[in-house]
């Protein structure tokens, strides 16, 4: 689709507004890629009708403009991606890749919720049970190198179990929705939170079961609260108010131990942000994960322009 060594993409999901750790994510993805001179593209994750927020998806394309955060063509609906989700399915079960599971939670309760292989081998939907559809994994490590954490290995079979590709209800799982629009737009590089880290051999499993390419990917530690639970919708995180753009991008910039910019750039977001892709810097993120990381990064003693954060 796009012509470019480097392309980096932001994938927010419409259950909600975005807030000042959404903001985290789309900045330092941004940044990654702009400072890279490479695409920077934005998917929408509309995967989950029931979940989503009405009016969320236009919001949180109108607050990245807000923030001077411009994408490189089209948006990207998953919600219309459907026939390619179905298309990979068909493909994995037509190679016996993937089987259907009759499988509750409740099932999983002894195993720690790690999937123990019980439905393998059924490769034609059930009649009488609702049923999700998996990918069979194998009994072997898939390790990748961040860009920020290092060396990540996980035993899929042991600490995961096989990976739903289609739940019982009918959505497509994310695992496999963003692994096949990665390799759809050309994806060469996924900068997001820490908490995605453990998700991501599942990811590039299934991208080698697929012959796709594996982006580079790089892992920032997430931010938290008080109580140390992450920002979240679930968490009741505060969404951002555009009128205070320029406050939001220094705290966000703060956050990520990046230079800020000095006062007289800080009046318009387009300052902000230019001067932070030409001083972005990934040896400055905080890479320690597992400590908590403030919401108000004046509590170190971090000024930014005439904002006190």
């Amino acid at each position: 689709m796009f012509m470019s060594r480097y392309i980096g993409r932001f994938a927010p999901s419409p259950t909600g507004l975005l807030h000042i750790g959404s903001l985290i994510a789309a900045l330092a993805s941004y940044l990654h890629a702009r400072a890279s001179q490479g695409q920077w593209l934005v998917r929408m994750e509309d995967l989950d009708p029931p979940r989503e927020m009405p009016g969320a998806a236009s919001a949180i394309l109108q607050s990245l403009e807000d923030h001077g955060l411009t994408w490189d063509g089209e948006v990207l609906w998953q919600s219309q991606r459907h026939d390619a989700y179905r298309q990979v399915i068909n493909d994995l079960l037509l190679a016996n890749k993937a089987f259907y599971c009759t499988c509750s939670r409740s099932d999983l309760q002894g195993s720690n919720g790690v999937y123990q292989g019980q439905c393998r081998g059924c490769v034609t939907p059930p009649r009488d049970h609702d049923f999700a559809l998996r990918l069979q994994v194998e009994d072997k490590a898939v390790a990748f190198d961040d860009e920020i954490q290092g060396r990540f290995s996980q035993q899929l079979e042991r600490e995961v179990g096989d990976v739903v590709l289609q739940r019982k209800d009918g959505f497509f799982a994310y695992q496999l929705a963003v692994v096949v629009d990665d390799a759809y737009q050309g994806v060469s590089h996924v900068v997001r939170g820490s908490d995605l880290l453990d998700s991501t051999p599942r990811q590039i499993y299934l991208q080698q079961v697929m012959a796709y390419t594996t982006p580079d990917y790089l892992h920032f530690p997430v931010i938290t609260n008080e109580q140390g639970d992450k920002l979240s919708k679930q968490t009741f995180a505060a969404p951002l108010d555009s009128r205070e753009a320029c406050k939001n991008l220094c705290v966000a910039l703060a956050f990520l131990k990046q230079a800020l910019p000095p006062e007289e750039l800080c009046q318009q977001v387009n300052h902000i942000v230019a001067w932070a892709v030409e001083h972005w810097s990934v040896d400055d993120i905080p890479g320690v994960l597992g400590l908590p990381q403030s919401v108000i990064p004046a509590k170190a003693g971090i000024q930014c322009c005439q904002f006190p954060l």
